[in-house]
C-alpha cells in the first residue's frame, strides 16, 4: 500500500490518502472512517485492524477519489518529530569514491556503522525546490537513499525481530553541501540546511517488499543516470541498524532512518560534478517511485 500526504488547492490542510494501483487516483482515508491529521499521527496511533482495512481498500477502485494531477504534493512526513538518523559510507563503492574526493574527511577503515543526524524543519515534496544557497554553498551534491520509518517504539530489539518494528519505506535525497560538510569536520551543518531533505513521493508499507528489501536504486541529473545500484549492497543492513541503535536509545514510532547512498554522487567524479541552479535531480527506488526536485 502506498500512502501519500497532500493538500487541495482550496484548502491548506494536510490530507492522508491511499494511491491507487495505477497511480492515477488518490483515495482520502477519511472516506473509510479513518481519521488522522498527519502521517506522524497515523504511524503512531493506527491500529492493526485499521491498517488491514486500508490495505484491503487499496486493492479496489472507489467512487470517491482525487485525481493525482489535482493535488498539491507535500512530503509524506512533512515535519519529522526528531532529526532523521542517517548512515554514512554504507555502500563500499561510495566509500571508495568519497575517499578519492577528500581522504582526510572520508578515508580510513570503518568497522562500525557511521551514524549522523539531519535536522529537518520541513521536508521538501516531490516536485519541490532545493535551495542552492549561492554565496554559502559551492559544492551542492545529491544522494539517493532508501529510508525506512519505525512503526512502534523500539528498545533492545533483536536483529531477527527488526522487521516487526518497521512501518514502511520511502525515498530520501540526502542533499549535502560538501564545502560545509568537510570544513566543519563533521556532517551536521552541511546536511541540514533548510530545504536539504526531499522526501517521498509516498510511504510504501513494509508488506509490499521482501525483507530485507533488495531494490534497484538510481539517481539522475537532468536525465543523465548518475547512481545505479541495489540496496542488497548495503554494508550494514536494516536489522543491524535497528538492533544496534535500540540497544542504547529508544527509536520512537515515526523515526526516519536513511540507509546511505551508493556510488555516483557529484563528488565522486573526476573532476567533481556538483549541482547548479536549474538542475533537475531525480532519485528512484524500485517499487517506491521517483522523487524529483529542481535546484533553485
Amino acid at each position: 500500500m502506498k500512502l501519500i500526504t497532500y493538500k487541495l488547492k482550496e484548502s491548506g490542510n494536510e490530507i492522508i490518502g491511499i494511491v491507487s494501483q495505477d497511480g492515477q487516483r488518490i483515495y482520502p482515508i477519511s472516506q473509510f472512517d479513518i481519521n488522522y491529521p498527519t502521517m506522524n499521527d497515523l504511524i503512531e496511533n493506527i491500529s492493526s485492524a485499521e491498517l488491514e482495512l486500508l490495505k484491503s481498500k487499496a486493492e479496489k477502485e472507489h467512487d470517491q477519489f482525487v485525481a493525482s494531477d489535482k493535488i498539491i504534493k507535500v512530503a509524506p512526513i512533512t515535519q519529522p518529530r526528531q532529526d532523521i538518523i542517517c548512515l554514512g559510507i554504507n555502500y563500499m563503492a561510495h566509500a571508495e569514491e568519497s575517499a578519492r574526493y577528500k581522504q582526510e574527511a572520508f578515508g580510513g577503515e570503518r568497522p562500525h556503522a557511521v551514524y549522523f543526524s539531519k535536522r529537518v524543519n520541513e521536508a521538501v515534496a516531490d516536485g519541490g525546490e532545493i535551495p542552492g544557497y549561492e554565496g554559502l554553498v559551492d559544492s551542492l551534491d545529491y544522494e539517493a537513499e532508501l529510508a525506512f520509518i519505525i512503526g512502534k517504539d523500539a528498545k533492545n530489539v533483536k536483529k531477527e525481530d527488526a522487521f516487526d518494528y518497521i512501518f514502511g519505506y520511502t525515498i530520501m535525497n540526502d542533499v549535502s553541501a560538501r564545502n560545509l560538510q568537510t570544513a566543519h569536520k563533521q556532517w551536521y551543518f552541511g546536511k541540514s540546511l533548510d530545504g536539504f531533505t526531499p522526501l517521498g513521493p509516498v510511504i510504501v508499507t513494509k508488506d509490499e517488499f521482501d525483507y530485507p528489501p533488495k531494490l534497484d536504486i538510481k539517481s539522475y541529473v537532468n536525465g543523465e543516470l548518475r547512481q545505479d545500484s541495489n540496496t542488497e549492497l548495503l554494508i550494514f543492513g536494516i536489522a543491524h541498524v535497528v538492533s544496534e541503535l535500540s540497544k542504547g536509545m529508544t527509536l520512537k514510532a515515526g523515526t526516519i532512518i536513511s540507509m546511505g547512498t551508493p556510488a555516483g554522487v557529484g563528488m565522486g567524479f573526476v573532476p567533481p560534478r556538483f549541482l547548479k541552479k536549474g538542475d533537475v535531480v531525480t532519485c528512484e527506488i524500485e517499487g517506491i517511485g521517483k522523487l524529483t526536485n529542481t535546484i533553485g
